[in-house]
C-alpha cells in the first residue's frame, strides 16, 4: 500500500495539479478542517473537486474526522501550545475517534492526504499517515509531495 502527503501553499496551481497528475494519484483525501476559506485558492472544496477531476482523473473527499478541532487547531496557531503538544493531542484525537476503524484502507491506498502546510514535518497530515501506517499494521509507503 501506498499514500502520499501533499500542502497546497507555497505552490501554484499549475504545480499542484500537474504533482497529483504525473504521481497518478487516484483520489485527494482533504484533511483540513476548513475547506472553503477565501485563503484555500484553487484548493477550496467544490472547486478542488472539479479540478481533480477535470485535470488529474482524480476523486476528492473530504474527511472531517482526519481534521483536529477548531480550538486545537487554533491553541497550535496562536502558540499556545507547542507542536509536540498539539501533535500528542492530535494523536489522542484520532484514538478517540477510532479512525483506524472507520477510514477504509482503501481510501488512502494510492490517495493522497491534502492540508495547507508546505512542508509535512509539522503538519497532522503527517500524523495521520503514520498513525494508520501503525495502527493498521500495514508497512504503508508513505510518500509527502
Amino acid at each position: 500500500m501506498q499514500t502520499f502527503t501533499i500542502g497546497f501553499t507555497q505552490k501554484t496551481a499549475e504545480k499542484f495539479f500537474s504533482i497529483i497528475k504525473n504521481n497518478n494519484v487516484s483520489r485527494v483525501v482533504d484533511v483540513r478542517l476548513n475547506v472553503t476559506s477565501q485563503l484555500a485558492g484553487f484548493t477550496k472544496k467544490n472547486d478542488l473537486g472539479y479540478f481533480l477531476r477535470e485535470l488529474c482523473q482524480a476523486d476528492y473527499v473530504h474527511v472531517i474526522d482526519l481534521a483536529p478541532t477548531k480550538p486545537m487547531l487554533d491553541a497550535y496557531k496562536n502558540k499556545d501550545i507547542s507542536w509536540e503538544s498539539y501533535a500528542d493531542k492530535f494523536i489522542n484525537l484520532m484514538s478517540q475517534r477510532n479512525i483506524e476503524r472507520i477510514i477504509d484502507k482503501s481510501l488512502i491506498d494510492n490517495g493522497c492526504l491534502l492540508c495547507s502546510e508546505h512542508q509535512p514535518h509539522q503538519c497532522h497530515r503527517r500524523l495521520v499517515a503514520e498513525y494508520l501506517n501503525k495502527q493498521w499494521d500495514e508497512n504503508i509507503k508513505i510518500v509527502h509531495l
